[in-house]
């Protein structure tokens, strides 16, 4: 309207005349005209285009799980898994297919828990600083319940020692500290784990005579976690949490000396290949011997 010409002047009525006639703010006409005249978006993501598409990258996702010796891996590990293999993407972009394509593990909500007596962190900074030892119940087909031990290193999360018996006596439970010391250390010898600190709990095995004095003639300071709070003994209830989900409650094992093979190998697979967030990604293993070629470690 505003281009149309007078019939007497033969010249545009122009933009103020018309829009003060139809009572509109100039700017409301502008505002209508650039939204008539705007390109509307093709609805593509902006940006450098992707290697892969949402579908090739889905079917490398679904390969990493097929191929992992894991089960139940969150979006982290699986992201870290595919910049294993040079296929790089973001963790939101890997957490967005997985939950389309129902990929997810189920998680569990956190529950809200009270303060503890206790502050600070049970993580060291350096490999042989603190392990941890504890048991965990199993069962097998023939010789029914049975107890698990373990010890792990506080720093790396390395399991160093893992035992299975029928009767969980005082010595039993010494068995994966023996394991420890002579992978570490090579040998048995007087304080020959000097300055090592031992977390256990207030188990009736840990806190025997027997126990107690082994492990001062290795050198290990004993270190009970505080009473009823299992999170001061944090790093070896972790590795029961990944031992039980990946190998104690998917298979089934007839007898103690199946499932013994059967832990070590466990031992092995989850050293070399479980990763660990706090690590960077990194495996337990790797993570010591990069700790030990930084010279951090002795």
């Amino acid at each position: 309207m505003s281009q149309a010409h007078s019939p007497s002047t033969d010249k545009p009525y122009g933009v103020t005349r018309v829009a003060s006639v139809w009572q509109i703010a100039r700017s409301s006409f502008y505002f209508s005209k650039a939204r008539q005249n705007r390109v509307e978006p093709s609805g593509k993501r902006r940006g450098p285009k992707t290697k892969y598409s949402d579908a090739e990258l889905t079917d490398h996702i679904r390969q990493v799980i097929r191929e992992s010796p894991f089960h139940g891996e969150g979006h982290r590990k699986i992201w870290a898994r595919l910049r294993g293999r040079e296929i790089r993407s973001s963790k939101p972009r890997v957490l967005r297919l997985m939950r389309e394509a129902q990929l997810l593990g189920p998680a569990r909500q956190p529950a809200m828990v009270a303060s503890h007596p206790h502050a600070g962190t049970i993580i060291t900074e350096q490999p042989n600083q603190v392990w941890g030892t504890d048991a965990t119940a199993s069962v097998t087909v023939n010789d029914g319940q049975v107890t698990v031990f373990a010890a792990i290193d506080h720093c790396t999360a390395e399991c160093l020692g893992i035992h299975v018996v029928k009767r969980a006596t005082r010595f039993e439970a010494l068995e994966p500290i023996r394991q420890a010391v002579k992978e570490v250390f090579g040998g048995f010898r007087a304080n020959v784990a000097q300055s090592l600190k031992l977390r256990h709990d207030h188990g009736s095995q840990y806190m025997s005579d027997d126990f107690q004095k082994e492990i001062r003639f290795l050198g290990l300071e004993s270190s009970p976690a505080f009473v009823r709070q299992p999170e001061g003994n944090g790093c070896i209830e972790r590795f029961f949490r990944t031992l039980k989900e990946q190998l104690l409650w998917v298979q089934h094992f007839d007898t103690i000396e199946e499932l013994r093979q059967e832990l070590l190998a466990f031992k092995e697979t989850y050293n070399q290949n479980w990763l660990i967030e706090r690590l960077g990604f990194k495996s337990p293993r790797q993570a010591r011997e990069d700790l030990l070629a930084l010279g951090v470690a002795a």
